[in-house]
């Protein structure tokens, strides 16, 4: 890739959008002073780039036919054996097809990516692997992971593991749906406004959305830095613990990462919740299309925390039902600077950077009527208010996030744990083929009021399966204090142990 020097029409047309007016004395001046730093550019394009050595032998793996996939979870089965020893040695793991796996291809949900194959591999897969998992393949996710149903990836909805015709929750649809079938042990899920709770929430899986800064980010495709989040999903609490042990830690690169805590989650197995405090939060019952049924059989769990000796008992955080609102500038500013006209990285942070990937994914813009309903309303959305009012929205509602941290912690003094539904509703129906765009759009954002406030406040929140409602699961979340996700576990692996979560 050669950089050459602009012509003057290229010029005075950057001019222009600069707003600048030069003259023909001005862009012959202008153009023998890049001289320089074209030459720049074309010495740092001739070295080589720096990226981490692909460890373990794979193949680019195949598509599995609608017979092997009944429920369209899966995008490429590629088999990775890992190392000969290590904590995950027998346990085998699926990737949500936004994380990159080298050599074998990669969508994030979307066409425009067909063909993309990431010439490395995540943090987090090189560790997986060097712990001995085996990978067995790529999942579907929704459309550049901008859905919590699972209807709007390019390659066609991902059915509910329960229910045909319903949805499996998003974006980490294809995770959740394998895990519950027993087709891997455990999954990888990326959240950023509940992406792997709600899928969760929906299949009756294990999900945890770790603190802000614990598992790094590296070598997935970021949506927006600031909510930026991935983690486990599993079929148990201990296969969740132990995974995470395995992900959690500074790589280096990533900078979201600050000053982690990490822990051997696995002691908080079996330590029961004696003396714990948890906190039924009000404000989680009462959000917009919340179901009684759903309502009611997180409430029932709940009692079962005090049955197993723990306090429990209600409390209110009102800013709770802003949290949503606080998100919205975040999440549909930061994706469309950063995801999109930012081919996907962006700029001004030092991290690992996927040239390949930004390379291949600037072609979005030549293949835009091609992208999800869902990704033209967020990135028009975003581009409009950018236009107008530039990013002091965004700016804003990073600066109020720290008061809805600070209400939340503020509970975190009296408790140890929130307690709310994940999502406020069970699985819906997967919108027909020709529903209309706002039936396509309320079905991929109505259940992620309760989970997006802690992606921008960056508390640990995971949800429990908690019981059936018509055929279809309810899922419970617990929230923890920064980088106390061994307190949740140490919740969950008690409830867990009550018995049949299917039968209460």
């Amino acid at each position: 890739m050669t950089v050459v020097l602009p012509t003057p029409d290229q010029l005075r047309s950057v001019a222009e959008q600069c707003g600048l007016s030069l003259t023909d004395d001005d862009v012959a001046s202008f153009r023998g002073l890049m001289q320089g730093s074209i030459e720049a550019y074309n010495l740092v394009a001739a070295m080589p780039d720096e990226v981490p050595e692909v460890k373990y032998p794979r193949t680019p793996g195949y598509r599995p036919s609608a017979e092997e996939n009944p429920r369209n979870a899966w995008y490429r089965k590629s088999t990775v054996k890992g190392a000969a020893s290590g904590k995950l040695k027998g346990k085998t793991v699926a990737l949500k097809d936004n994380i990159m796996l080298a050599g074998v291809p990669m969508t994030n949900g979307s066409s425009t990516l067909e063909g993309y194959v990431p010439d490395f591999d995540a943090t987090i897969v090189t560790r997986m692997l060097d712990a001995g998992a085996e990978i067995k393949g790529k999942v579907h996710c929704e459309h550049f992971c901008l859905s919590g149903g699972s209807h709007t990836g390019s390659y066609g909805p991902v059915h509910n593991p329960h229910k045909m015709g319903y949805s499996a929750g998003g974006s980490s649809s294809g995770s959740g749906v394998v895990v519950a079938l027993g087709e891997v042990d455990m999954a990888i899920g990326g959240d950023q406004g509940g992406s792997i709770r709600m899928p969760s929430s929906f299949c009756g899986i294990y999900g945890m959305k770790p603190t802000w800064g614990l598992v790094p980010y590296t070598g997935i495709m970021p949506i927006e830095i600031y909510v930026d989040h991935t983690g486990p999903m599993t079929a148990t609490v201990a296969d969740n613990a132990l995974l995470l042990e395995v992900l959690a830690g500074d790589d280096g690169y990533d900078p979201r990462i600050k000053a982690p805590k990490v822990e051997e989650y696995t002691k908080a197995l079996g330590q029961g919740v004696k003396g714990m405090k948890i906190g039924i939060v009000k404000e989680g019952f009462e959000q917009p299309g919340a179901e009684a049924a759903v309502n009611e059989s997180v409430r029932e769990a709940a009692k079962r925390f005090k049955d197993l000796g723990a306090s429990v008992e209600t409390v209110s955080i009102p800013m709770h039902l802003l949290g949503g609102a606080i998100w919205t500038p975040i999440g549909t500013e930061g994706l469309t600077q950063t995801m999109m006209f930012g081919d996907g990285y962006g700029l001004s942070r030092g991290d690992l950077y996927s040239t390949s990937l930004m390379d291949f994914h600037r072609g979005w813009r030549r293949q835009a009527d091609s992208l999800s309903e869902t990704t033209k309303l967020f990135m028009m959305l975003g581009t409009y208010i950018n236009n107008n009012f530039g990013p002091r929205f965004y700016g804003k509602a990073l600066n109020i996030s720290r008061r809805l941290t600070a209400a939340y912690d503020k509970a975190f003094g009296d408790y140890d744990l929130l307690l709310m539904p994940t999502t406020p509703m069970k699985a819906t129906k997967l919108p027909e083929p020709n529903a209309s765009r706002e039936e396509y759009v309320a079905r991929a954002l109505e259940m992620i009021s309760n989970t997006a406030p802690f992606d921008i406040t960056h508390h640990p929140a995971m949800s429990l399966p908690c019981g059936m409602v018509d055929g279809l699961p309810a899922g419970l979340m617990l929230v923890g204090r920064m980088f106390e996700e061994s307190t949740i576990y140490r919740a969950a692996h008690a409830f867990e142990q009550i018995g049949d979560w299917k039968k209460m």
